[in-house]
């Protein structure tokens, strides 16, 4: 990993300057591992929350075409490219500097919202501070190209902060930019064929003194799209080539930065210090494997720690990153994003998914293919299970609203945690096992869709105030028979009671192999049904 020294970072080339190197020795939390690692732990309050929601919400949203739009359209043949010739013109004439201008917002209630988000079950609230599209959505004093200043001309993660606030929830922020420098150099390429090929794209062109007289007057677009690192040479004449020449040189996930780039390091350390200063957040969510650009990364989480000891008088704040080794998960908090882990984790951690894609895409809406309700609610309960939590996105359109589809996605989950959630979720620890059945189940990042589809004989075990939960993730048609329960498996302990949990008839026997248990038919909108189980041993044999 390419990494600045802790003195470089300080001396104000690339750091912070003399403030920061004067103050950091007699901080409690040094830019280390051994560091971290002995000054912070998983808070309580992560622990008992289960469930978040994240609104990943940002220009790339106003599109309402998918992912990474503000990458994808400068790609010739990518269904982004198409949709943006379709609906704004050529990347060489509109690029996606346009598009963050035409991003308002102006439907966007946050305070309704996160009303919605806290009826549903939400125990905490993430807010994108910032994406791959290098545009802060804050009142940012290091980076011009903000949202008090452009588009929405509104602090959205204050906004955001305000909000959860008044809801009385832990209030996250996500940080994006650090990959900003090499997945926007698309921006500088050109359609290797068709009518203007060879044609550089905006960001290949435009420099501040093109701006006088338009909207971005006094803007630089080169602060914006991070300046040329990675240029496609001239001469390539196929969309497939062009494709290729980025994924080799740009398209690879890099936490390092151009070494002829240490401005864009040193704007990345200032932003991030400066969206802890002033919105104190209680969780940050780093998209990065391990730590962004080395020593600076640490330099970042020690400055966050050492500011929440100021607000709580203990690091009690989670950071989260991706791919982390188990030592480094001594320090911050194991992320994995779009995946399922097959064992139960030692230490607590986060899976991040989305019932849609990251960004907006109004196809999920028109041809109905969000995930549902009952998918969602089986992922909790499989995380959970395994020590984890789970970060929801609900995608928000441009405009700042949720659409109707994932309207009835939230009134299924918020259905089921209303009957569920105080008993088997919220509050809960793992059991001696996380459960038994036939699926199985992917353990990488970005896996997600290589999972099966769980089944009647799936369960999911949970403990809280002292009784056990076993958790059908299908609703089973016949009789269903857990062998984790069963005599021998308890080593004689025996269950003294069952019930279902919400009310219902249920009828059970623990025989020598297994615990025996036959459901009433489920109810219109009923789903993963869970039963409440206690015995003298049952919670203590953990």
């Amino acid at each position: 990993m390419f990494g600045f020294s802790r003195r470089a970072v300080l001396a104000g080339g690339i750091g912070m300057g003399g403030a920061i190197a004067a103050s950091a020795s007699a901080a409690p939390v040094e830019p280390n591992w051994t560091s971290l690692s002995q000054t912070w732990e998983t808070p309580k309050w992560f622990r008992d929350a289960k469930f978040g929601i994240w609104a990943h919400w940002g220009p790339q949203c106003q599109p309402e075409a998918g992912d990474w739009y503000g990458r994808l359209m400068y790609l010739p043949g990518t269904g982004a490219y198409k949709h943006h010739l379709a609906n704004y013109g050529h990347p060489a004439d509109t690029g996606f500097m346009e598009i963050i201008n035409r991003w308002k917002a102006e439907a966007w209630d946050p305070a309704a919202l996160l009303r919605r988000y806290k009826q549903v079950g939400a125990k905490y609230f993430m807010a994108m501070a910032g994406h791959h599209d290098n545009f802060d959505l804050f009142d940012s004093s290091h980076h011009a190209w903000n949202s008090t200043r452009i588009g929405p001309k509104r602090d959205i993660v204050g906004g955001w902060e305000k909000a959860t606030r008044a809801e009385g929830l832990p209030f996250g922020v996500s940080n994006h930019i650090s990959h900003s420098w090499h997945w926007y150099q698309t921006a500088y390429g050109y359609d290797p064929e068709g009518p203007r090929a060879g044609e550089r794209y905006d960001a290949f062109k435009l420099r501040k003194e093109d701006g006088k007289g338009k909207w971005w007057e006094g803007l630089d677009p080169q602060e914006l799209y991070t300046g040329p690192s990675y240029v496609a040479p001239d001469g390539i004449t196929s969309n497939e080539s062009m494709d290729a020449w980025h994924q080799v040189h740009d398209g690879r996930w890099l936490e390092h930065a151009a070494a002829k780039n240490p401005a864009f390091i040193r704007s990345w350390l200032l932003r991030q210090n400066e969206l802890v200063d002033k919105y104190k957040p209680d969780m940050v969510y780093l998209d990065d494997t391990r730590i962004p650009f080395g020593t600076v990364g640490l330099e970042a989480i020690a400055h966050y720690y050492n500011r929440a000891i100021e607000w709580h008088g203990s690091p009690n704040v989670v950071l989260t990153s991706k791919l982390l080794t188990d030592y480094m998960q001594g320090g911050l908090m194991n992320d994995v994003e779009r995946g399922f882990s097959p064992v139960m984790r030692e230490q607590p951690w986060q899976t991040c998914t989305c019932i849609g894609d990251w960004h907006y895409n109004r196809g999920r809406y028109d041809h109905k293919y969000y995930v549902p309700a009952q998918k969602v609610v089986q992922r909790l309960c499989d995380i959970v299970s395994k020590n984890g939590n789970l970060l929801l996105s609900v995608p928000v359109r441009g405009n700042g609203t949720i659409d109707s589809e994932e309207e009835k996605i939230l009134d299924g989950i918020a259905a089921w945690l209303r009957v569920n959630g105080d008993a088997a979720i919220f509050g809960s620890r793992p059991w001696r096992t996380f459960g038994e059945g036939p699926t199985d189940l992917p353990g990488g990042k970005m896996e997600e869709d290589k999972a099966s589809d769980f089944t009647e004989q799936d369960v999911r075990f949970t403990t809280n105030d002292g009784s056990l939960y076993a958790i059908m993730l299908l609703w089973p048609e016949s009789t269903a028979r857990i062998a984790s329960l069963g005599l021998r498996a308890l080593g004689g302990a025996r269950i003294a009671k069952a019930e279902l949990v919400g009310g219902g008839k249920l009828s059970w026997k623990q025989e020598d192999d297994a615990l025996v248990i036959s459901f009433p038919k489920p109810k219109a909108g009923q789903m993963v049904p869970v039963v409440k189980l206690q015995g003298q041993g049952l919670v203590s044999a953990a």
